[in-house]
């Protein structure tokens, strides 16, 4: 069995948000000469292949990865926390009701995490709500900062307390890369700009006293927690050095929360995946993959199966830790 925490959907049809709210980048979705287009505004953002929207494809590939279930979550750049809020709550509505159908419809394939406007956060907590209660998801995609404001911060606090209240798992993923105008260039805010992304986003938890203040929170951070693992000596080190700078919010050692979130698989190295086993333990590390992307792991739990492991522990990394973490049963 393969439970695959990290994989995007989006709709074959959605409106055109710049037309109806009369502003901004809304993306929308064209379908030109057999290809589809991701459309920023009136610009070309991406082209995306058919596994990004068509469920037939999905389960196709997942057959033959032998991927059992797939965690569906929405693409980062459709947050649209820049969003006037009531327009964004209405795109995370479109989105979740969306992922709720394709649930709906492949029980047995398919998990869905919702999205919600996080610039408003009395709106984000009201779809959180609608996403347990009503649709039946078991957490929520967010993103590695909202406009700007790392996750450490107290207006969020509301938020985490709703999630840790309801039950909502959370996924981490970097979106809107520190630096990215400055490094246009070879790719580098996918290559550079996520993991240290994603690294922000973890040490704003950590160093913020999050998971002090919201302990039942239940917390996956995507590729590997980025380069956070990789530079927890220079973390904790800092730390140490410099607790007038570090620890004015919380005096736990960041090493000490290593074990205490989840993290995906998607490192694209054995070395690096043996490493996180050995620096988190066994039971932290979830199968998750970037499907349908070019940057994911194109056939999901290919280096855990491949490596030398207990097959116990195969197991938890293959899909029962994904378990734990959504608080499925198994």
């Amino acid at each position: 069995m393969k439970i695959d925490i990290h994989t995007h959907i989006m709709p074959e049809k959605m409106p055109n948000w710049v037309e109806k709210f009369g502003y901004g980048e809304f993306i929308h979705l064209e379908h030109r000469n057999c290809k589809a287009c991701m459309m920023k505004g009136d610009k070309m953002f991406r082209e995306v292949e058919e596994n990004c929207f068509r469920e037939d494809v999905r389960i196709r590939e997942m057959n033959a990865t032998d991927v059992t279930v797939q965690v569906l979550s929405t693409i980062p750049v459709l947050f649209n926390y820049w969003a006037k809020a009531k327009d964004g709550a209405e795109t995370s509505r479109f989105f979740n009701d969306h992922i709720a159908e394709c649930t709906a419809r492949q029980p047995e394939r398919f998990i869905g995490i919702g999205t919600v406007p996080l610039q408003d956060i009395d709106l984000a907590i009201k779809e959180m709500e609608r996403c347990v209660g009503e649709l039946k998801m078991p957490g929520l995609e967010i993103g590695s900062n909202i406009n700007g404001i790392n996750l450490s911060h107290s207006s969020l606090f509301p938020f985490y307390e709703a999630a840790e209240r309801l039950g909502c798992a959370l996924f981490v993923h970097p979106w809107e890369m520190m630096g990215e105008k400055d490094m246009q260039q070879y790719w580098l805010p996918w290559l550079v700009g996520m993991p240290a992304e994603t690294s922000r986003a973890i040490c704003s938890m950590i160093f913020g006293g999050v998971f002090e203040k919201f302990p039942k929170l239940r917390v996956a951070f995507a590729h590997g927690g980025g380069s956070f693992p990789f530079t927890i000596g220079r973390i904790e080190h800092g730390f140490k050095v410099r607790p007038d700078l570090v620890a004015v919010d919380n005096n736990v050692n960041p090493r000490d929360y290593l074990g205490k979130f989840w993290l995906d698989s998607l490192v694209h190295d054995e070395s690096a995946l043996q490493y996180l086993l050995s620096l988190t333990g066994d039971d932290k590390i979830c199968l998750g993959s970037d499907y349908p992307f070019p940057l994911g792991e194109h056939r999901p739990g290919k280096m855990i199966e491949e490596i030398s492991l207990d097959q116990n522990v195969k197991e938890k990394l293959l899909y029962k830790n994904a378990q734990n973490w959504l608080g499925l049963s198994s």
